[in-house]
């Protein structure tokens, strides 16, 4: 349905990728649970086999594609795990010989991805995403990774800068969305050649879906993602397809209330003298700030600041009430860890990523303060 083109975000979440009216059929058709498909003769129609295609999916892929590219001509794949759609866009792109430019302070399992890449006779090169490093070690890069804002330091590099200069040097580029999600940044808007998310976080939002995509305005490079995608029989259920579109429709008044919840949880935590190292690219104060405003169109429900140290990170996170000590980001309920536990991240042991979810304002912010009190005792 295209009647959702010039809509703003809400409208066009709540109708992106429904088919069009059938009298007496659901709106959103329920999941399509099949491994295989009546096929007579040649198999020239959309649907054969269940490692290749399924409704379910197709519904969800053109949802997601009319947010990431509102009235253009897109494609979505959607895959099992944001990892697996990261997979795919590296593995289908670099050969033996190649070089990818990767960000030094990015996604925590990217250095898993650059030790196979190496492995397989891929150069990989990395910068910190801030103060646009990467441009430093693009020279012959074949395939540009991004991740902006970063995870989970939430620097920002000036995307369209670096692509401009990525395909200056015959490189492709790849940005992951995940903690912008469409309704805070479009990648191909600026430039990109995929648009890359862990669906896990703030696209479905409820915590309860393991999934990703990839969106690409050229259809050969869609088709390549693809392609990996039966290779590796990285496929999401149709279960799980089928609730992330359902989630999709509230991801307008989710993200809303998340980025109003982390700017209040910033300007809060400002105020506090144990609070070092704060960051979150919506706060003016934020060094982000100024190129954030430029190409992004909301913030994120994501804030970080570093503790004195580890014990008393672990007292505030125990302190909390409305705040879950899980990782991942980008849901309903509001989540805080110590990321210095995890090892990979070059960070303070008192480094703290809290995900601001959609608990009414002033109770939040109230919890987070009153568990700091206890955490100084």
């Amino acid at each position: 349905m295209n009647s959702t083109t010039d809509a703003g975000d809400g409208t066009r979440a709540v109708r992106a990728g429904l088919p069009e009216p059938v009298k007496y059929e659901p709106t959103l058709p329920g999941p399509v649970f099949a491994a295989h498909f009546h096929l007579p003769g040649e198999p020239t129609g959309p649907y054969t086999y269940g490692r290749d295609t399924n409704p379910t999916w197709t519904h969800l892929e053109r949802a997601i594609g009319e947010l990431e590219a509102p009235g253009e001509s897109v494609e979505t794949v959607v895959f099992a795990s944001g990892m697996a759609a990261i997979s795919a866009v590296l593995f289908s792109r670099l050969r033996a010989g190649d070089t990818v430019v990767l960000p030094g302070d990015g996604y925590q399992a990217l250095p898993l991805i650059a030790e196979q890449l190496d492995a397989y006779g891929i150069e990989v090169r990395t910068a910190p995403t801030g103060g646009d490093a990467q441009l430093s070690v693009l020279r012959g890069a074949r395939l540009l990774w991004i991740e902006s804002p970063s995870n989970p330091g939430l620097d920002v590099c000036d995307i369209r800068r670096l692509v401009d200069a990525a395909h200056a040097e015959g490189a492709l580029v790849a940005v992951d969305n995940t903690l912008a999600t469409p309704l805070g940044q479009r990648p191909l808007e600026l430039g990109a050649d995929f648009s890359v998310a862990s669906d896990t976080k703030g696209m479905t939002g409820h915590g309860d879906i393991l999934l990703g995509h990839v969106t690409c305005r050229d259809a050969s490079l869609a088709a390549d993602v693809r392609r990996w995608r039966k290779v590796a029989g990285a496929i999401p259920g149709p279960m799980e397809a089928w609730l992330a579109h359902r989630s999709l429709a509230t991801i307008q008044l989710r993200i809303e209330r998340q980025c109003v919840n982390a700017l209040a949880l910033a300007q809060a935590l400002g105020g506090r003298g144990e609070v070092t190292g704060l960051r979150y690219p919506g706060l003016p104060t934020d060094p982000s700030y100024p190129l954030a405003t430029r190409q992004m169109r909301r913030y994120g429900g994501v804030v970080s600041f570093t503790l004195p140290d580890r014990g008393h990170a672990e007292r505030f996170l125990d302190a909390l009430r409305l705040v879950d000590d899980a990782t991942s980001f980008g849901g309903v309920r509001s989540s805080a860890e110590r990321r210095g536990r995890w090892g990979g991240d070059a960070v303070p042991e008192g480094f703290i990523r809290l995900s601001a979810g959609v608990e009414d304002t002033d109770d939040l912010v109230a919890d987070v303060l009153r568990a700091l009190d206890g955490a100084a005792r």
